[in-house]
């Protein structure tokens, strides 16, 4: 209830003092969205703001970071679709072992947990753990839209919850604020948006058929977050190991338009 209102200004909070008379209404619209698998043109409309990561030079427009305001009664449907596409997620398993985002007693910590526990056991072990983390460009504004729902068919998600979540990403605009200007209306082709509920979600259901490593190579994903290490004894089997599955990743990836941030990615060797 204290997120920012979307475009038309109305406030989260107002939502608590609504009549049930007007709630009951929503009701209705909302089951007619999940008959007639149509999302509002209304609610695809978004305001994006920027915000400035710490740290970073003001005077850079890759140090901010765009947040979109959505209209708040989307936003409740929103999680109503999410609430679905994790029943799905959870009952089905569709999510692979290593990816902790977005699943039932997963949490970062946890992952984090997990990865502190491998690093920490080689030290008694006197063996080497060699990780490369990866930062990938844009992850939520790059995923391609067609390439994600096919991915949902793939997962064998019923065509009822494909065609919701088609009308759900396509068509959608934004406006964009910096300072006191604001950019004219523009149509978005590409990506989910960062300050939806399903946003997370639905990236990590788009990498989830990243490649997998081979038996010396473990992963450890949260979302758009992917740490992946070795455990060997000598520097020269780390190494070796890790840039295999590196250029395996190097020639899948762009196939989903994926890239990774060179700059921003980096490789520890613990031991």
């Amino acid at each position: 209830m204290r997120k920012a209102p979307g475009p038309n200004g109305f406030p989260n909070r107002a939502l608590k003092h609504l009549p049930m008379r007007t709630v009951l209404l929503f009701l209705q619209i909302f089951n007619a969205i999940l008959c007639t698998h149509h999302f509002s043109r209304v609610w695809k409309h978004a305001w994006i703001i920027s915000i400035l990561k710490p740290g970073k030079d003001p005077a850079q427009p890759s140090s901010y970071r765009p947040i979109s305001l959505l209209e708040t009664i989307g936003k409740f449907f929103e999680k109503i679709l999410l609430n679905r596409i994790l029943y799905e997620v959870g009952e089905c398993g569709l999510l692979r072992e290593e990816q902790f985002g977005f699943r039932s007693r997963h949490s970062t910590s946890l992952q984090l947990a997990r990865l502190v526990q491998q690093i920490t056991r080689n030290f008694g072990e006197s063996t080497l753990k060699g990780a490369v983390f990866l930062d990938v460009i844009k992850a939520f504004d790059t995923v391609w839209i067609e390439g994600l729902l096919y991915k949902f068919t793939v997962l064998n998600f019923s065509s009822y919850h494909v065609h919701i979540i088609s009308s759900y990403l396509r068509g959608r605009t934004f406006e964009a604020s910096f300072l006191k200007a604001m950019s004219s209306r523009r149509g978005m082709w590409a990506g989910v948006e960062q300050g939806g509920f399903n946003s997370y979600a639905l990236f990590s259901l788009y990498v989830n058929d990243m490649p997998k490593p081979s038996h010396h190579v473990e992963l450890a994903l949260y979302a758009e977050d992917r740490p992946s290490y070795v455990r060997r004894d000598t520097l020269a089997l780390v190494d070796s190991y890790l840039l295999l599955y590196l250029r395996h990743l190097k020639r899948s990836l762009p196939e989903w338009r994926i890239a990774i941030k060179v700059s921003n990615s980096s490789a520890i060797i613990f031991g």
